[in-house]
């Protein structure tokens, strides 16, 4: 069973993100989601890390987050934090559908 660390890597990103969120501006609310979020992508790591086709619980959280940062970056212009999660997940979003479909296009074609 390999680990998944780039999915473990991120998971923490958000989760630290989410505390930072709160202690800078004291915003309950990015601790909150932080928190969700994080455990959300730590266990779809683990999840992918047992299973490699069980992609769906971090496709679920990073695309949720890919989208919902994306909007708040493009209200703010702000890199900060908005950006750079909006970023992340979005590269994550691209790793786990390249997972899903590299195994396909690879397949070996009947003649």
């Amino acid at each position: 069973m390999a680990l998944d660390l780039v999915g473990l890597g991120y998971a923490a990103l958000v989760t630290v993100g989410g505390v930072i969120g709160y202690l800078k501006a004291g915003s309950f609310t990015s601790l909150l989601a932080g928190l969700l979020f994080g455990s959300l992508s730590a266990a779809g790591a683990y999840l992918s890390s047992r299973d490699p086709k069980n992609v769906w619980l971090s496709l679920g959280a990073s695309g949720t987050l890919a989208v919902v940062m994306g909007l708040r970056f493009l209200n703010s212009w702000k890199f900060m934090p908005a950006g750079v999660m909006a970023l992340a997940s979005g590269l994550m979003v691209v790793r786990i559908i390249a997972g899903i479909l590299v195994p396909i296009i690879q397949r070996p074609h009947r003649v």
